[in-house]
């Protein structure tokens, strides 16, 4: 990781920076923290590890490591756009500087103070952060910490492989410090779309997006030059978003996917050649359903989500994709090297815009997006759990699963049937924790097969999820259950037995097995 500084330090030695205001205001990382004080709100760009600030945030945590060494308490509070680079989780939440975190975060170090009771933190959709930013939820955001591409000569800031939340960022901060990133091609200038029209109720619009490409803002962000107390420029690369090649079981899920997609398609509920805008999660599954794609006979696809990973990628190359809307590029090193070698083509067929816009639920419903989320857990009756472990260990965070799953066309969560060397069960009598209700499950798919559960009371959505998701040594103490509670008197619209509800977990939190021995 490298940094180009001026001598004195105030002095910018990069073109990247073309408007004198912003020129003056170039000094070192270890000056510019300077300007984040102990109780701060800060605010950082960032999302999957995209444009994620270089070097500030290890400055800041060498500041917060010194100021305790001196005997004094340092803390911020911390918003960023979803997860960031793990090393600027890790730095920060090491030396206990992170009183408050929002809104999603997957570092180890960070999960452990959260769980501790060490960390506080707030698990909200993602396309509500803006919103209850603006009106205040937080208190006042203090520094905006963003990293760009670049300024342009009349002062407008050039994004960089993230939007997130930085323009909500940059409008309500009260003071701003840029990271300009040579590092970041010059071309990706043109690829963002950046809308200012939102605003609060009563004076909302309607978003004018009718398709996945359709651009509706500027390419650029806007701040009040006032504002920006601190420039400090970079050329370092994005921490690349770590990925293993599908395996046995993913590829199984992503069979079953698309072999749904080919029964939607001939029941008539989707386009024969373009199905409609997918939205797929980060991680192996999501990437093996979409490899499934490029062997299938789709062709001319969009994609309407909040990451672009290295699948995505290939499906574009490839002609399979025409168009992938995101709010931030999440790839491995190889996806990196891939986008930047080719980005005056990837420009054409890619779009990143403020994650309020890519998960907004109007625009979802509106589009029709197929939802492919990922799972830690579903009941028997569809309800799902995707953060907490046992019920009560935050994972990562809801992130933006619930705005896809609440407003698509159909609603998809994607798991292995097992855990653990087959010691947990992803399929469970009753989840401890509920992320997304029965009500906005509509397809439950493990490698086992897929549950499709619309149009089903809760009696029949037991039994198909059970004889098609489960796994095998699991499914007669999941159909014994079913049949119990529902020979107890009075069973109800949804059976259950309350005192056995829970019995799969307490079994794993007292023997390490959801088993019977």
């Amino acid at each position: 990781m490298s940094s180009s500084f001026g001598e004195t330090g105030h002095k910018a030695t990069s073109s990247r920076i073309r408007a004198t205001a912003f020129a003056s205001k170039v000094m070192p990382a270890s000056d510019a923290v300077k300007f984040i004080h102990p109780g701060d709100t800060v605010a950082i760009s960032g999302f999957a590890s995209a444009g994620t600030p270089k070097v500030i945030i290890p400055a800041l945590a060498e500041r917060i490591h010194h100021t305790r060494g001196n005997g004094s308490n340092f803390t911020i509070n911390l918003l960023t756009g979803a997860s960031v680079s793990t090393e600027t989780e890790r730095l920060l939440a090491e030396v206990d500087g992170i009183a408050l975190r929002m809104p999603y975060q997957s570092e180890a170090t960070a999960r452990r103070r959260i769980n501790d009771g060490r960390m506080d933190y707030v698990d909200i959709h993602l396309s509500h952060v803006a919103q209850q930013v603006w009106e205040g939820y937080y208190g006042n955001v203090d520094v905006a910490v963003v990293e760009v591409a670049g300024v342009t000569e009349s002062g407008e800031l050039i994004p960089s492989a993230s939007i997130g939340n930085n323009k909500t960022w940059l409008d309500v901060a009260d003071k701003v410090i840029l990271e300009v990133n040579s590092w970041v091609p010059e071309a990706m200038e043109g690829i963002h779309d950046v809308y200012y029209g939102t605003a609060l109720p009563p004076h909302r619009k309607p978003l004018e997006i009718t398709r996945v490409e359709d651009r509706i803002g500027q390419t650029t962000f806007r701040v009040d030059p006032a504002k920006v107390v601190a420039v400090v420029e970079t050329d370092c690369r994005d921490s690349a978003s770590p990925l293993t090649a599908p395996d046995a079981v993913s590829e199984a899920i992503a069979g079953h996917v698309l072999e749904f997609f080919d029964f939607e398609v001939r029941a008539g509920r989707m386009p024969a050649d373009t199905l409609l805008p997918l939205q797929a999660g980060i991680g192996n599954v999501a990437n093996a359903v979409l490899g499934g794609l490029d062997r299938g006979p789709y062709r001319g696809l969009t994609c309407y989500s909040e990451v672009i990973q290295d699948g995505m990628l290939k499906l574009i190359k490839d002609g399979t994709v025409a168009h992938a809307s995101s709010t931030a590029l999440a790839l491995t090193d190889e996806g990196i090297e891939e986008l930047t070698a080719n980005i005056d083509f990837y420009r054409n067929h890619i779009t990143l815009r403020p994650q309020e816009i890519s998960n907004h639920p109007e625009v979802v419903r509106r589009l029709g997006i197929i939802a492919m989320n990922g799972m830690l857990e579903a009941d028997i009756y569809g309800n799902v759990n995707s953060t907490h472990v046992m019920g009560t260990k935050i994972m990562n965070g809801i992130g933006g699963s619930g705005d896809f799953a609440r407003n698509g066309y159909v609603s998809m969560f994607l798991s292995p049937s097992t855990a653990r060397g087959g010691e947990i069960s992803a399929i469970v009598p009753m989840v401890p924790h509920v992320d997304h209700t029965e009500h906005d499950t509509q397809v439950l798919v493990t490698e086992q097969g897929l549950a499709d559960l619309r149009g089903l009371s809760p009696r029949r959505r037991a039994r198909l999820i059970v004889d098609n998701c489960a796994h095998p040594e699991f499914r007669p103490l999941l159909r014994d259950y079913i049949a119990r509670a529902d020979a107890q008197p009075g069973a109800g619209q949804t059976p259950h037995i309350l005192g056995e509800a829970f019995s799969f977990h307490q079994r794993y939190i007292d023997t390490g097995s959801m088993r019977l021995s």
